[in-house]
């Protein structure tokens, strides 16, 4: 039986380490299941989680030069999200928000020019109160 990547096979844990499980593939071969891909949830130690002699179900992720990757999250059947009727950004699929129907989603050329109109303000500003307290245009010679 070779290995196709992408198929799920149940395989038998042999040895853990601090950086994942080695599990054994129907087909004799052995694969690694990174930490990472041992739970949903963050993994602090795979003893946690898995244990010598543990049957598990593996998705075979890659195979190079004899190396198989192999995850059991995503092993995992899960229900498909149905989408909800109501967008979950807060705007509708026209980009305007739910709460302010008449106001288009602002974008980035329009937060840019917002962005340098207040820049050159404050600069503006800045430029004029430190030329009189340095004594610049208007201050008195003495």
């Amino acid at each position: 039986m070779s290995i196709e990547i992408g198929s799920k096979v149940k395989g038998k844990v042999t040895g853990i380490t601090n950086f994942g499980a080695f599990v054994e593939l129907p087909d004799g071969k052995t694969g690694l299941v990174h930490i990472s891909e041992v739970a949903d949830s963050y993994v602090k130690d795979v003893n946690d989680h898995l244990k010598v002699d543990d049957e598990v179900e593996v998705k075979i992720l890659s195979e190079n030069d004899g190396k198989v990757a192999l995850s059991i999250k995503k092993a995992i059947e899960r229900p498909v999200k149905q989408r909800s009727s109501r967008p979950s950004s807060g705007r509708n699929s026209n980009g305007f928000r739910s709460g302010n129907k008449y106001r288009p989603k602002e974008s980035f050329e329009d937060k840019m020019a917002k962005f340098l109109k207040t820049s050159e303000e404050n600069l503006a500003t800045l430029r004029r109160n430190t030329d009189t307290k340095r004594g610049g245009r208007g201050g008195r010679r003495g």
